[in-house]
């Protein structure tokens, strides 16, 4: 373009932006376009050309009220400007007195990464571009320059710096979302496993409603057998899955007929078989709740015995799950110390007396072992705790039972 030419076009630019108000003042370094009060923040545009009519030109292009504009007519004092100032872009020279064109796009992107860097240059050669783009610019623009394509490759470039600058946010706040998902989630496993005590709180209520001459039975029991498993220095999950499967070990029953599960005298053979058929019951009940799965086989195994008298499978010492031999020796000592229909309670170092005696016979000799060595104050405790709650007005809650052993049990 000619100096004639350029003339041309600046002066009709100056016509067309009067009704603006818009001077340019005079000197090297010096802006032009201002933000309009009202409307939506404007696009800052740093043009940097040791030519005043190129900077002005580019000016022009980029008006109000979608730009504002200021240059530089040296790299030095573009940097002066960007510290003094905010800008979303730069348009520089390649070739300049002084610190050049590339040198300048090197201390912007050390300075300020994620200002858009666009580099002008009179040289149609591809070489230059790609070695600018390269050393970190957006684009690059052939002289002379069209408004078209001035105005479209700072869009694109202001683009690429917001979706870079949103990657960059993200990962400096990765840290704190991980922090905040991760107490979200927490949240909600709480809620879902205060679901599952609902849960079992309602099928227990049900068992107590169904065979109210044993009440509380499931939540003593399920005491008795945390303090032996806690004895034994079992880990938190593994006291979860017993006490389910203790707290549960009689909803099969709600399958049994009232009248051989509340009959006040001895079940006749028919009967006890028809009885014995609740710990199938059971276990077919809770085996598809995949949070009751370690506890259905306890469910299912509670009644078998060490020498194998027991039921539904007559299995025999090891091979009987360890959580249902320690169920057995509290479930049996809880009956033992209970009324039940046909005869009173017996007091609790009655009950440890039998305990002791069946050893190897009914029950796990080991577990026996652990059970006698817990002080016996420890049950008739239990048991007077367990008569005291179930006066109260509030429902007892399965993990009651575990943090009364030890708060740091909970799963």
């Amino acid at each position: 373009m000619t100096r004639r030419e350029l003339g041309l076009v600046l002066g009709s630019r100056i016509l067309a932006m009067a009704n603006l108000d818009q001077v340019l003042p005079p000197g090297d370094d010096c802006s032009v376009g201002k933000a309009v009060p009202g409307r939506r923040a404007v696009t800052r545009v740093l043009v940097v050309d040791d030519e005043p009519a190129a900077c002005k030109l580019l000016s022009i292009m980029l008006s109000p009220p979608d730009y504002y504009c200021a240059m530089a007519s040296h790299g030095e004092g573009a940097l002066v400007t960007l510290q003094r100032e905010r800008f979303d872009a730069v348009i520089s020279d390649l070739q300049m007195p002084g610190m050049s064109g590339m040198e300048l796009l090197a201390e912007v992107r050390r300075r300020h990464p994620h200002v858009a860097f666009l580099v002008t240059t009179g040289v149609d050669d591809v070489d230059v571009g790609v070695q600018a783009m390269r050393s970190g610019a957006d684009d690059y623009l052939v002289k002379p320059l069209l408004e078209s394509v001035v105005v479209a490759s700072l869009e694109r470039a202001l683009h690429k710096r917001r979706l870079e600058q949103q990657v960059e946010n993200y990962r400096l706040h990765l840290e704190e979302m991980v922090v905040e998902r991760t107490a979200q989630l927490q949240a909600a496993l709480r809620q879902i496993e205060g679901s599952y005590e609902d849960t079992l709180e309602a099928l227990g209520a049900a068992i107590d409603l169904r065979d109210s001459e044993t009440a509380g039975h499931s939540q003593r029991v399920c005491r008795y057998s945390l303090e032996i498993a806690r004895a034994m220095s079992w880990s938190a999950k593994q006291l979860g899955s017993l006490a389910r499967g203790a707290y549960l070990h009689d909803i099969g029953k709600l399958g049994v007929p009232d009248g051989i599960l509340l009959k006040p005298g001895p079940l006749t053979a028919d009967e006890r078989t028809l009885m014995q058929q609740h710990v199938q019951i059971g276990f077919e009940l809770v085996k598809g709740i995949p949070f009751l799965a370690d506890a259905a086989e306890i469910i299912l195994t509670h009644h078998e015995r060490h020498d194998g008298s027991g039921y539904p499978r007559g299995l025999k010492a090891e091979k009987i799950l360890l959580g249902a031999r320690i169920f057995a020796v509290a479930d049996s000592f809880d009956a033992i110390t209970s009324d039940r229909p046909y005869r009173r309670a017996s007091p609790f170092e009655a009950g440890r007396e039998t305990i002791r005696r069946k050893a190897g016979e009914l029950f796990d000799p080991q577990v026996v072992g652990v059970f006698l060595n817990i002080p016996a104050e420890t049950w008739s405790t239990i048991a007077k705790d367990q008569r005291q709650k179930a006066t109260l007005p509030s429902r007892l809650r399965l993990d009651d039972a575990i943090l009364r052993l030890d708060p740091s049990v909970i799963p």
